[in-house]
């Protein structure tokens, strides 16, 4: 339901976000990397964070589950987004972080953890990974698509049962695009 969502709604998503200013997320990300890091850029909707990584000099790997916003994403951003599912990322310490901007939110609570195993399995150890969320405890239907919210305490107590992922940091931000939103961010580590 949420990928249709986007398909049908795929080029009003794309000129409502490419051009949003999350500089400051990325700082808190990209202290972290290397030079030359590989990034997976899980969910990457418009292409914006992908292009923006691609233009400091990293490698990207952009996926997203709709198949209408990767293919707007793919021109934008000048190099293949493959489209494919958070369910079919199946690799094993590939990248050196992951970005998850707004993503994994539409992810159902009760696949949360399977989509953790394995996203936190295709980060390299060292790695960080970046998420957030809109700020709350409950599960939303809104407009066709759904929401899994965390506040702090909440999204805590779920990736205890992590023990190969420490959290770095949280941080709560307003939404950039002029809502009544507030987001959980979070950058996580993964651990040997």
């Amino acid at each position: 339901m949420t990928i249709e969502y986007y398909d049908r709604h795929s080029r009003e998503f794309f000129s409502a976000t490419k051009d949003i200013d999350v500089t400051p997320l990325y700082q808190h990300f990209l202290t972290h990397l290397p030079p030359n890091a590989y990034i997976l850029d899980a969910g990457c909707g418009s292409g914006r964070d992908s292009k923006f990584f691609l233009e400091q000099g990293y490698r990207v790997f952009a996926m997203d589950g709709s198949a209408e916003l990767a293919a707007l994403a793919e021109e934008y951003i000048g190099q293949p987004v493959h489209h494919m599912t958070f369910a079919d990322i199946d690799m094993a310490d590939t990248f050196d972080g992951i970005w998850a901007c707004a993503s994994l939110l539409h992810v159902p609570r009760a696949q949360m953890t399977t989509i953790f195993q394995k996203f936190t399995r295709a980060l390299k150890v060292g790695g960080v990974w970046y998420l957030s969320f809109k700020w709350g405890t409950t599960d939303r239907l809104v407009n066709d698509r759904l929401f899994t919210d965390y506040d702090a305490d909440t999204f805590s107590a779920f990736v205890a049962q992590f023990p190969n992922l420490s959290m770095v940091k949280w941080w709560q931000t307003q939404d950039l695009r002029g809502r009544e939103t507030s987001w959980l961010n979070v950058l996580l580590q993964k651990q040997p």
